[in-house]
């Protein structure tokens, strides 16, 4: 067995500022940001990167702060950048189905080009056409059809006509009607009240007569009908014959710019016929007469709605979508009122973010879509199908009238960065797996990285770019030092420095800041000293209460003297922002019994698992020591004074061990050193968490009481390479004001609480005088006692 006093170089590893090999931060300016410690993160990432297949979708794990957000989209930039650029993307009026817009993708800066194509397009037919309809060949040519049916018509009208002033009726047209009026003898129109005074043979002969006359008006608008129809018709098989040469040019004069630059051509072939076909059904509206309503509505259907415009740009795209709703991530429909109705058309149809990022990346953090359950819904249709819906959310339930449309759905080619933590990423594999069966690449971003001289130079260079970006003054290669010290704390290992970097990036903002208040050139360590120290005082609110309740005399707590049965464990407070260790007074009794070890906190509910399960260890273990007077005749009872929140935690198992003996043995324990660690059933001392805040808990309160050089701790050897404390202790331990002892086994911390032998098993029993020689004597004693009160009394 081996006990270590450590030396003040034990406690904290410093950083030599010559080892870095810089002056000051000015010296690492342009350098590219590495992934700092992420080589397991950055393989994968780049892994998941080069495969092509759809659900080679990437699941980013790590802790807010480890660069995960950052450095994904620090690499999806970069590969974005050697891909070749991203197609457009536009929508056009379906002319067959117009409800149902159809999408085209194009080349890059394609979608331009097609959008002025078709402009030109519509403007050479503007043109072209009003210039051959109003032209004299074409006016002639009409007009002589015109001519022929209206000659045809007048002659049957002007029999029409003869046929109803044989029969003493006048007719006449008006507003496109015929009108026919009865006539007396002498030509005049008759009153209603002349008609109705003739007598009722001559009132019958009228209306056989007005019967004739309606039969034959009938026969002249039916042989009209055909003949109208007709010369409509040849009128408009006119204009087309006219206009088929100018929009054939026009057509070929769109194909030959654009066509080369639609992926499918085909598709965009069968929407020119489409649209040439209604252009020829409505020439009327070229017309000088047309109604310009008419012709604009129609002309707006010859519009281009560009989604996506990449003219200009070079590489794929990359997308941060920060507010994933469904408008945001996967498009929209604008609507306007007319009329108290809800219209749109395909020039309103908007592109989400997913769309945007086709042919490149897109980056979302999991918390934001779990907010929005019908985003979540909507994302896990699209991953099954790579199929993007673009729908107006909400439209279904409007109380209000809507003419609506259904655009066609747009399959895309989208690598998703899906950032979240390991328990929702694990959460996901158990409750979702077909989900995750499209994030197939697992991006680990570790918490902590090794501490390597080539990881401080790597982490220097993070410390240059937050200088670089934010302009501050330039940190000293003694200053970044202290905070690579400060790194290697957060980690709790002088091996390992934590890779959570938005601390590291608060703490440069705070050291230049303290620097430029100070007017100091550089950033020096005193200003990240003076930074550190000021960021715990903005959280320690809790921690200088309870130490000045220790002051008060309100919180029991004693570091100078020695008691029995008593000991000052640690304890770790964790405020989620802020953490802090403090001693805590643990108490033991012991009496004859046969009960065991009664751990109070758990009686009242106040123990957690982990605190249950140490004193069940404590209490194997101390049978084992004692197996050779089993069984044990012992009650013996456990507590945390003043303790009313709660114990979880194995670490105070060491302790109440060392209370539990001394109660036992009647040796009294050094109260001015504190105990912290867990041990296994054989009596070896386990690691336990926040070893560095409970050190400097316990050091702050000795310094409170005075530091007499009798003030330490004593804790598991296995924890040595997680000591990083605060400058203030190593000073202290160097001057001889305070120890931190380490132990392998249990028995190795009685010495240095009591300044006895733990003691050895020497045949039958422990060597005398010895603490656990004591102890045993106490066990036969209480046997004796025991067995004594349940002997019958004599009569």
């Amino acid at each position: 067995m081996t006990t270590y006093r450590l030396e003040a170089e034990d406690l904290r590893r410093t950083i030599d500022p010559e080892s870095l090999g810089f002056s000051d931060t000015s010296e690492l300016a342009g350098k590219a940001l590495p992934w700092i410690g992420q080589e397991r993160a950055e393989k994968a990432a780049r892994l998941g990167i080069s495969i092509r297949h759809p659900d080679y979708n990437l699941f980013v794990l790590g802790e807010p702060g480890s660069g995960r957000s950052s450095l994904m989209k620090a690499l999806l930039l970069e590969e974005a950048a050697k891909r070749p650029c991203a197609p457009d993307l536009c929508y056009l009026h379906n002319f067959a189905v117009p409800e149902r817009p159809h999408h085209f993708w194009m080349e890059t800066g394609g979608g331009k080009e097609l959008k002025d194509a078709l402009s030109d397009f519509v403007s050479a037919l503007q043109r072209e056409i009003p210039r051959e309809l109003s032209g004299q060949p074409f006016k002639l040519s009409s007009d002589r059809i015109l001519k022929k049916f209206r000659e045809r018509e007048s002659s049957a009208y002007r029999e029409l006509v003869r046929f109803a002033e044989s029969r003493n009726f006048s007719l006449k047209r008006e507003d496109g009607r015929l009108v026919f009026t009865v006539l007396d003898g002498k030509g005049q129109a008759m009153l209603e009240e002349e008609v109705l005074s003739l007598s009722s043979e001559k009132r019958l002969e009228l209306e056989k007569s007005e019967e004739l006359l309606r039969e034959e008006i009938q026969k002249f608008l039916d042989a009209m009908h055909p003949e109208e129809r007709a010369m409509n018709e040849a009128r408009e098989a006119l204009r087309m014959d006219a206009a088929r040469p100018i929009v054939e040019a026009a057509v070929d004069s769109l194909h030959a710019r654009v066509l080369g630059k639609i992926r499918d051509r085909e598709k965009f072939s069968r929407h020119v016929e489409s649209m040439v076909e209604s252009l020829l059904e409505n020439l009327h509206l070229f017309e000088e007469d047309a109604e310009k309503e008419d012709r604009e509505d129609w002309f707006s259907r010859c519009e281009v709605n560009l989604l996506l415009d990449h003219s200009g740009s070079c590489g794929a795209p990359v997308e941060v979508e920060d507010n994933p709703q469904i408008r945001t991530l996967f498009g929209s429909i604008d609507f306007a009122m007319e009329n108290e109705v809800l219209v749109t058309d395909f020039t309103r149809i908007r592109a989400g973010s997913l769309i945007r990022a086709n042919s490149g990346f897109l980056l979302l953090h999991l918390d934001d879509l779990l907010r929005e359950p019908l985003v979540w819904e909507k994302l896990r249709r699209y991953l099954r199908s790579n199929l993007v819906h673009i729908e107006e959310p909400g439209m279904a339930y409007s109380s209000l009238s809507s003419v609506s449309i259904e655009p066609e759905p747009v399959h895309l080619e989208v690598r998703i960065a899906l950032i979240g933590s390991r328990e929702e990423f694990y959460e996901l594999e158990e409750i979702d797996p077909d989900f995750m069966r499209h994030f197939r690449v697992k991006v680990d971003f570790a918490d902590t990285m090794k501490g390597t001289r080539e990881m401080h130079l790597a982490t220097s260079i993070l410390i240059a770019n937050v200088v670089a970006e934010h302009r501050l003054p330039q940190f000293s290669a003694a200053a970044v030092s202290r905070m690579l010290e400060d790194a290697h704390r957060r980690a709790d290992d002088q091996q390992m420095q934590s890779a959570r970097f938005f601390h590291l990036e608060m703490l440069v903002l705070e050291s230049a800041e303290i620097s430029r208040e100070s007017g100091a050139e550089q950033v020096l360590p005193s200003h990240v000293e003076e930074a550190l120290e000021a960021r715990r005082a903005r959280h320690s609110y809790p921690e200088d209460e309870m130490r000045d309740a220790v002051g008060r005399g309100e919180l029991l707590i004693s570091v100078g003297g020695a008691s029995v049965g008593q000991i000052n464990g640690l304890t770790q407070i964790d405020l989620g922002d802020y953490r802090f260790g403090f001693p805590v007074r643990v108490s033991a009794s012991t009496v004859p019994g046969r009960g065991g070890v009664l751990n109070i906190e758990r009686e009242v509910a106040l123990s957690g698992p982990n605190h249950d399960k140490g004193v069940f260890i404590l209490e194997s273990h101390l049978g084992a020591l004692f197996s050779h007077i089993a069984p044990l005749n012992l009650d013996a009872s456990l507590v945390f004074e003043q303790e009313y929140s709660g114990v979880e935690g194995d670490s105070a198992s060491l302790a109440e061990l060392y209370a539990l003996l001394s109660s036992l043995s009647g040796v009294p324990i050094s109260r001015s050193i504190a105990v912290t660690g867990a041990m296994d059933l054989h009596g070896e001392v386990m690691p336990i968490g926040g070893v560095n805040e409970k050190i400097e808990g316990f050091f702050g309160i000795c310094e409170m009481e005075g530091l007499d050089g009798s003030h330490g701790v004593i804790i598991p050897a296995s924890n040595r390479r997680h000591l990083m404390l605060s400058p203030k202790i190593s000073e202290a331990v160097a001057a001889g004001k305070f120890q931190v002892h380490a132990i392998e086994y249990a028995l190795e911390g009685i010495p240095i609480l009591t300044g006895r032998e733990a003691g050895i098993l020497e045949g039958s029993g422990y060597r005398a005088g010895t603490v656990l020689g004591l102890a045993e004597q106490a066990l036969l004693d209480y046997r004796r006692r025991y067995l004594a009160a349940r002997r019958p009394s004599s009569p």
